[in-house]
C-alpha cells in the first residue's frame, strides 16, 4: 500500500514547484518534466541525499532534524511565516496553541479609545469576539455573525463589499493555513477547514495552493452599503496576554474622504445603538 505524503511531504512538493532553477542560480537545462525544481536539485541545495529528500516528500520519512528542516527552508527560499509552518509540520515547533480566553476589559477599553478607527478581535477560527462601534458599522451584521470565512466564501455580498475579493480571500486562506499548521491547532480550526472545503470550491482551490502567510494584507478597498467606497489600512497584532487572539485595527489616511466615511460610520452606529431596540 502506497504511503501518503502527509502534510509535510505535500507542502515541500508544492514549494519545490514554485521555484525555477534561475531563482537559485542553477542552469535551466531543457526537457524538464516538472514545474519548478527537481527533487535532486532541492537535495543538493539543502545538503541531503536525494533518497532522503524523496522519502520526506513521499511521507516515508516524517521526523527530520531541525538542521535538515532549516536547510530545506533555505533551499526553497521560504518566507519567515512559511519557514515557521514547515517546522510545525515537521513537529519541531511548540506543540500547543493555547486556548484564547475572553477579550480582556483592558483591551475592550483600548478599542473604544480608537474613535476614528475600526478595531476588532478575532480568535483562531476567525470568529469575531469583540468590535468597537466603528468596526460594528464597518463589518455589518453578516460578518459579525458569520465570521470571516463564511462571509467571504458563502455570502454573495462579500464580492461586492471587497473591491478586490480574490486578493482578500487568498490572503485569508493563507492565514488559516498558518493557523492549521500547529501540531495541536485550536479546536475551531480543523472543523472550519473541513466545512469550507465542502462549502466553497474556490476555498478548496485556494487551500490546495499551499500558500502560507499571516494576515499580511495591509490595504483593502471596501464598497460599503451605507457610506460608499473606503480605502483602509489594516494592522493585525497578536494579543500578548491572550495567545490565539488577534487585534485588527483599520484606519484611513488623515483628511481623506475615506476618513470622513469611517467617522460617519461610527456616528451612524452610535446613533443606531442609542435608540431603544436599535442594537444589532
Amino acid at each position: 500500500m502506497a504511503t501518503s505524503p502527509g502534510p509535510l511531504g505535500e507542502f515541500l512538493s508544492a514549494q519545490r514547484a514554485r521555484i525555477t532553477p534561475a531563482d537559485v542560480g542553477l542552469p535551466d537545462v531543457g526537457g524538464r518534466r516538472v514545474a519548478g525544481l527537481r527533487r535532486e536539485e532541492v537535495a543538493v541545495l539543502a545538503g541531503v541525499s536525494v533518497d532522503y529528500y524523496t522519502r520526506l516528500e513521499q511521507g516515508r520519512e516524517r521526523s527530520p532534524s531541525a538542521q535538515v528542516v532549516d536547510a530545506l527552508c533555505t533551499a526553497l527560499r521560504l518566507s519567515p511565516d512559511a519557514r515557521e509552518h514547515t517546522f510545525r509540520l515537521a513537529r519541531l515547533a511548540p506543540a500547543i496553541q493555547p486556548e484564547p480566553g475572553p477579550v480582556s476589559p483592558e483591551l475592550l477599553q483600548l478599542m473604544d479609545a480608537f474613535p476614528h478607527a475600526a478595531a476588532y478581535v478575532v480568535e483562531p477560527g476567525f470568529q469575531i469576539l469583540a468590535a468597537n462601534t466603528t468596526a460594528k458599522a464597518l463589518l455589518g451584521p453578516s460578518q459579525l455573525s458569520l465570521g470571516a470565512f463564511d462571509y467571504l466564501f458563502v455570502d454573495p455580498a462579500a464580492r461586492t463589499y471587497f473591491e478586490h475579493w480574490d486578493q482578500v480571500a487568498r490572503s485569508a486562506v493563507s492565514a488559516l493555513r498558518l493557523a492549521a499548521g500547529f501540531t495541536k491547532p485550536h479546536p475551531a480550526v480543523p472543523p472550519l477547514v473541513s466545512r469550507m472545503l465542502v462549502a466553497s470550491s474556490e476555498f478548496a482551490s485556494f487551500w490546495a495552493d499551499q500558500t502560507v502567510a499571516g494576515l499580511t494584507l495591509t490595504e483593502k478597498i471596501i464598497n460599503h452599503p451605507d457610506v460608499g467606497r473606503l480605502t483602509l489600512s489594516y494592522q493585525t497584532l497578536d494579543v500578548r496576554d491572550a495567545p490565539g487572539q488577534q487585534l485588527t485595527v483599520a484606519t484611513a489616511a488623515a483628511g481623506s474622504t475615506s476618513a470622513d466615511a469611517l467617522a460617519l460610520l461610527g456616528t451612524l452606529e452610535a446613533t443606531r445603538t442609542s435608540r431603544p431596540g436599535g442594537h444589532h
